[in-house]
């Protein structure tokens, strides 16, 4: 059993079993021990992350979430995604640290899976831009777009990253049917004041139009009030935000888009840029500002990029845009 791993079995009738293995190097992940077998296979080498009982989410899932197992059937405050935020403003502990850390290393193990043998082009955007309008559609034409070449990946909330993963899942389908999705979602345009609403005219599109392409969102429970959007067919959502943000960041080895955002956005911005900054030249990957006057004006992180990236092997990566036909020349 040396360097074996056992998860979510339950082992308080194996005790004389238990103490003939060599358990050196084992790893026993959620399993049901005596408290004398625990202190027995631990004094010889092995590790054991107990079992948490009462919680609303699985610390040891192998799998990324989909969007029906976190919404659910029902009402919106007795999902699984509602649960797991709830759960996650208690008082911090001991069992509640040790529950975020294992579930979120489970979704990263999750993630490294995912990412094997894909093309993944992020598309970073604020959360705030509401259904309906012509940004949130030229956002969903630019998914469309990029799902044909590759994966795309978002920050898995709703706005701009929704838009994205719409057109995602609308790769296979032609302009009229994306307008009229985007129609059918302008009717709640906001998560604001009803998720619950939100979430279910996310859900009716997807009814009207089946068996979508698929794309990744990597959102959080660090924002609670911002819930994941049904459109992303993968979803790993990570307690921890700073986490989440690196590892969206590092798996989008094709490039990154970043549509018009407030904070959020610019600091994805130059995330990414400090790590082109000190890559090599084979590990630098695009850069795609869309909306010049936004990026130029409005929030000026465009200059200090260009600034920053002068002289340095990213310099010919870093794109300054104003249209989708131009995201596409670059990036498909």
């Amino acid at each position: 059993m040396s360097g074996w791993h056992l998860q979510g079995v339950d082992l308080t009738e194996r005790g004389t079993a238990l103490r003939s293995l060599d358990v050196a190097g084992a790893l026993f992940l959620g399993c049901r021990l005596t408290e004398a077998d625990a202190v027995s296979v631990r004094a010889r080498g092995a590790i054991v992350f107990p079992e948490l009982p009462g919680l609303p989410i699985d610390t040891y899932r192998t799998t990324l979430y989909t969007p029906t197992e976190l919404f659910g059937s029902g009402d919106y405050q007795d999902s699984l995604d509602a649960c797991a935020y709830a759960w996650s403003q208690q008082v911090r502990n001991l069992d509640v640290t040790l529950a975020q850390a294992l579930h979120d290393h489970a979704i990263d193990d999750a993630v490294e899976q995912y990412v094997v043998g894909r093309s993944l082009v992020g598309v970073m955007g604020g959360h705030s831009l509401r259904r309906g309008g012509t940004s949130y559609l030229q956002a969903a034409e630019l998914g469309q777009r990029l799902a044909g070449a590759h994966t795309v990946a978002t920050g898995g909330g709703p706005g701009a990253m929704e838009a994205a993963n719409l057109g995602a899942w609308m790769r296979d389908r032609d302009a009229a049917e994306l307008g009229e999705a985007v129609r059918m979602l302008g009717t709640v345009p906001s998560f604001t004041p009803s998720i619950g609403a939100w979430a279910d005219a996310a859900f009716g599109v997807r009814d009207r139009f089946p068996d979508g392409a698929e794309s990744l969102g990597v959102p959080t429970w660090h924002y609670g009030h911002e819930p994941p959007n049904p459109f992303a067919t993968s979803i790993a959502k990570y307690f921890a935000n700073p986490q989440r943000e690196a590892v969206l960041l590092q798996i989008c080895n094709a490039g990154i888009v970043f549509l018009p955002g407030a904070a959020g956005t610019v600091q994805e911005i130059f995330t990414d840029a400090c790590e082109n900054y000190y890559a090599d030249e084979s590990a630098t990957s695009p850069m795609v500002l869309v909306g010049r006057q936004y990026w130029t004006e409005t929030l000026p992180a465009w200059p200090l990029l260009q600034a920053l990236a002068s002289g340095r092997h990213m310099a010919d990566r870093v794109h300054l845009v104003d249209t989708t036909d131009e995201v596409a020349a670059l990036l498909t």
